[in-house]
């Protein structure tokens, strides 16, 4: 890899395929590992459950078959994951993939993980059983919303920062709180681990809102023809907390209101997809705004990848001469 000088430069070359649900990562991701010889490393925070295989279109036997993939359905869903955890797993995971002569390629739509993952997060003790056991308590308890409520009085600045409805980061910053009697947007602001030793390439999906919404509503009815509901009634069985992550990812929580005879199935259906949708255009903002945690260089495509054949091939061909240039 060249530096700007004309020097070597010693790090080693990453790609992050970055965007919104629906938008084509993981078609594009694999199309890249074709040609660079590359793995495709989990990002996206709701991938990692094992027992979320047809809810989180997470890749088929065929596609691992096709190009190495890592960090997917490792995780049992009573075990709720956080960026710290994932990010050690992906840095362990491009190691691997180095070791073996292969580009690392991180693909998903979990922009928090593409932040701890370039930028490093902050180095926070650990808060103490005490604290963990208070929160999940508090949670379970009261619900996200007062939970968020006792924090907006403790550390309004955490508190700005999160959805009252984000159950596990609001419990996670109460812990924090409680357990170290600072904030946890006070401790962010202070020293973060170092950043790893690579170049980061980013490639950004940003296709048009009408596209992403045909492309959700197609891909959830394929999904219940492959046995989502008997996914989710498998996971009921388990009498997990509905506050856990996994019970929280797009499907879940309105296919069990269908097996509770709380909605019918086509209500269910209609609400994933909107819930999928709002969610879409979170994570666009998301990714406008912090051009995937500031890599290096930045590749956007303003089009669903694999929409057009012809289009997706151009697309990979013309990125493809930039990408080798900095390897």
């Amino acid at each position: 890899m060249t530096a700007p000088d004309g020097a070597r430069n010693p790090l080693t070359l990453a790609l992050l395929v970055a965007g919104p649900t629906c938008s084509g990562k993981s078609a594009l991701a694999m199309a890249l590992a074709e040609v660079l010889q590359g793995t495709v490393i989990n990002a996206d925070s709701m991938q990692v459950y094992r027992e979320l295989r047809i809810l989180t279109a997470r890749p088929s036997e065929a596609d691992v078959a096709r190009v190495p993939h890592a960090l997917y359905g490792i995780r049992p869903a009573a075990e709720p994951g956080d960026a710290a955890w994932w990010r050690g797993q992906a840095l362990a995971a491009m190691a691997d993939a180095t070791r073996a002569g292969r580009v690392p390629i991180l693909c998903g739509g979990t922009g928090l993980y593409f932040a701890a993952l370039t930028q490093g997060l902050a180095e926070i003790p650990d808060v103490g059983e005490h604290a963990r056991r208070e929160a999940r308590a508090l949670l379970e308890a009261e619900g996200s919303q007062a939970l968020h409520a006792r924090l907006r009085e403790a550390d309004p600045a955490t508190a700005a920062r999160l959805r009252p409805s984000d159950g596990q980061r609001v419990a996670r910053a109460w812990e924090v709180y409680v357990g170290t009697g600072r904030g946890l947007a006070d401790w962010q602001s202070g020293a973060h681990q170092a950043a790893p030793p690579y170049r980061f390439v980013a490639i950004l999906l940003d296709p048009p809102r009408a596209a992403l919404r045909a492309a959700i509503a197609g891909r959830f009815d394929a999904m219940l023809e492959a046995g989502a509901l008997e996914e989710v009634r498998a996971l009921l069985g388990q009498g997990l907390p509905p506050s856990l992550p996994a019970m929280r990812a797009h499907g879940v929580p309105e296919l069990s209101a269908f097996c509770r005879g709380e909605m019918t199935l086509a209500e269910a259906r209609m609400r994933t997809c909107l819930v999928t949708g709002q969610y879409t255009r979170r994570q666009a903002t998301w990714f406008r705004s912090r051009h995937i945690a500031a890599p290096e260089v930045t590749h956007r495509l303003n089009a669903r990848y694999g929409d057009s054949t012809q289009d997706s091939t151009s697309f990979v061909q013309d990125i493809l001469p930039k990408i080798r240039a900095l390897a």
